[in-house]
């Protein structure tokens, strides 16, 4: 449980920065800001030791074989709070959430691509695992074909610096070096990238001679290295920082059955929502999954008879209230003694699911 912190006017427009480029220097961002280095660097840690904002590195699934799926899991009301902290604790979930009502979560899964080139069925063990769990009476996958929205940031966290100290924080775009749609089939992805990865989820500013430790490699390797995975589209980093520390409590899960002639002109306009914290066209009987943050339930409705209401060929839509979130985007960080433990929690494992009841 994150600390009660109220985020001021700095704080926000550091997140901002962080946001456009999360291994800015603190010195580069201080000059944006306009405030002292020193001061920049203890908001950052002070919101980062308090679990309520850090930055972390993600990776595009699609370019390293794998495939995203959103899960849902319908159990017993007794066994979804053992079931959340279970997959909680593994390396391949993200935004984990059981839903108001008790009887339902969703979350993330990341999983190899099916397929005999992949050597795996697309995670079906796991499914099929959750299916034989004690108390798990129905599970609902949906692969992720596209994210539409939110990519980059939801609008709520990217509105407190101007066009110009926005552009400062840009540097120099760099080419991709093949441009490559899997990376595997250019220059490989190994343990000691996925190695790297794992770090930079647990903390997407980790120092390079961290990195350097973590990978093996030498200090300017691992410079290059980073460079080339973001270059490439491999490696991107995020602010993962709940939006009710926004003044948006309010997180609602949508489910949209899209007629196939208008999924485009939904997906683009989804895209401009400012109310839409992630969208993404998905398999499944509803074509798109959106998460919506709002600032209460009036502005839930409002959002909904509104901008969604004037949107064509939406047949049908599914809402549903987020209890609340016990993983976001990055690995589950726990408070406990030393700053170690905080940003090195236990390494989870795939067999941990086994130990759901």
């Amino acid at each position: 449980m994150t600390q009660s912190v109220t985020l001021d006017a700095l704080d926000r427009r550091l997140i901002h920065a962080l946001q456009i480029d999360g291994r800015a220097s603190f010195s580069g961002i201080a000059t944006v800001l306009g405030a002292p280095e020193r001061t920049v660097a203890r908001r950052y840690h002070r919101l980062r030791s308090a679990l309520v904002a850090r930055v972390v590195g993600l990776v595009d699934s699609r370019r390293i074989g794998m495939l995203d799926w959103f899960v849902r899991i319908d159990c017993a009301p007794d066994a979804v709070e053992a079931l959340t902290a279970a997959l909680a604790q593994r390396d391949d979930t993200s935004w984990i959430a059981p839903l108001a009502g008790g009887t339902r979560l969703t979350c993330m899964v990341r999983t190899p691509a099916a397929g005999p080139a992949a050597g795996s069925d697309g995670g079906r063990p796991l499914f099929d695992h959750l299916l034989r769990t004690p108390g798990i009476r129905d599970v609902e996958a949906s692969c992720v074909l596209r994210p539409v929205a939110g990519v980059g940031g939801w609008a709520g966290r990217t509105s407190a610096l101007d066009a110009s100290e926005q552009a400062a924080l840009v540097g120099p775009v760099p080419e991709s070096p093949d441009g490559p749609e899997v990376l595997a089939e250019a220059s490989g992805w190994g343990e000691a990238e996925a190695r790297l990865a794992g770090e930079l989820a647990l903390d997407g500013r980790a120092d390079v001679a961290q990195l350097a430790t973590v990978t093996g490699w030498s200090a300017s390797t691992v410079r290059r290295r980073v460079a080339w995975l973001r270059a490439a589209g491999v490696l991107h980093f995020e602010v993962d920082v709940s939006p009710s520390h926004f003044g948006f409590p309010v997180e609602a899960l949508l489910w949209l059955e899209v007629a196939p002639a208008q999924l485009g002109e939904v997906t683009e306009a989804l895209s401009r929502h400012a109310a839409v914290a992630f969208a993404a066209v998905t398999t499944g009987r509803a074509s798109v999954f959106a998460m919506v943050q709002c600032r209460d339930t009036g502005a839930l409705y409002d959002y909904l008879a509104g901008e969604l209401a004037a949107l064509p060929g939406i047949g049908r839509v599914e809402t549903a209230l987020v209890q609340r979130r016990a993983k976001r985007a990055g690995p589950l960080l726990l408070p406990a003694v030393g700053e170690r433990a905080r940003r090195f929690p236990p390494r989870s494992t795939a067999h941990r699911v086994g130990h759901m009841s």
